[in-house]
């Protein structure tokens, strides 16, 4: 889109700022996928989300880099060494934080050379003056803007989610492998327990015991143990996300639904793996049990 949308942007009421950025893949260095590159112009780029320069300068012309500062940890880089990007060296004059967007970045001008685009770029990133109006203020734009596409900064997951129809099977395909297992591995469990203790369920009926009532006593043990199996595991989740974000940049957001989901499969799988050694403990002859060795 043109540059100039971003001033006519900015005079919408309710902005703040509007800031044009480019961004292309570029050949990983590892010799594996790609990485993005992103094309800003500094000093709006840093006023928009608060970027500040830890150590070296900001970027100012030609073949210049800034890098953040945990990709300088990770590679093991420093500033005034060069490094390749699109098979032409650039030099890094900076690293910055906080991390956000393309962990490279480069003049915007230099974005539109490479991709030969002079005074245009592929997004505008836009404050608002009060965030919770964000809402009115995309209504307006948009309303100047009829064909041009908003985004929010909230949508952004499910944007990438949805860019990969493989992952939201490959997640639909784990939820089900997951809950046939739980199933099943109940249903040997209590299957187990039944057989070992059926004395005991002899021992239960010849007292009276109705066949309901011990049909629910193996099946409130299945529910327990599957309700103590979904803690673990979140708990398990928690520490494995606290280890992911102290040795790597990524942030783990661990939602609250999905937590809810967990529990509801791992009860449902529990509970109908259960189902039949609940009726067979059940059905049970109390004379056949009490001899049973």
């Amino acid at each position: 889109m043109p540059i100039a949308h971003a001033g006519e942007i900015a005079r919408i009421a309710g902005v703040r700022a509007a800031v044009p950025i480019g961004q292309a893949l570029d050949k990983s260095d590892t010799g594996f996928g790609s990485r993005l590159i992103e094309g800003i112009p500094f000093d709006e780029y840093a006023a928009l989300n608060g970027l500040t320069i830890k150590e070296g300068r900001k970027l100012e012309r030609g073949d210049e880099v800034i890098v953040d500062s945990a990709w300088q940890r990770e590679r093991h880089v420093e500033v005034g060494s060069t490094m390749e990007i699109y098979e032409r060296p650039f030099r890094i004059v900076g690293i910055y934080e906080p991390p956000g967007g393309g962990r490279l970045k480069i003049p915007l001008a230099s974005m539109q050379d490479q991709v030969g685009s002079e005074n245009r770029c592929n997004a505008i990133l836009i404050a608002c003056v009060d965030p919770s109006r964000q809402d009115e203020v995309a209504a307006r734009i948009k309303q100047q803007f009829p064909d041009d596409q908003i985004i929010f900064t909230r949508e952004l997951p499910e944007l990438y989610i949805s860019s990969v129809p493989a992952l939201n099977m490959f997640l639909k395909v784990v939820i089900g492998v997951a809950a046939t297992i739980s199933l099943l591995v109940i249903l040997l469990a209590m299957y187990t327990t039944v057989t070992e203790r059926t004395r005991q369920i002899g021992i239960l009926k010849s007292l009276g015991m109705s066949k309901k009532a011990i049909a629910w006593v193996i099946e409130q043990e299945a529910i327990l143990v599957s309700l103590l199996g979904v803690l673990v595991g979140v708990l398990l989740t928690v520490v494995l996300r606290f280890t992911v974000m102290r040795s790597t940049t990524l942030i783990v957001d661990i939602e609250p639904k999905w937590i809810g989901i967990s529990l509801l499969v791992g009860l449902i799988g529990g509970s109908i793996g259960a189902l039949y050694p609940a009726l067979r403990a059940a059905r049970q002859d109390a004379v056949d049990a009490l001899s049973y060795e």
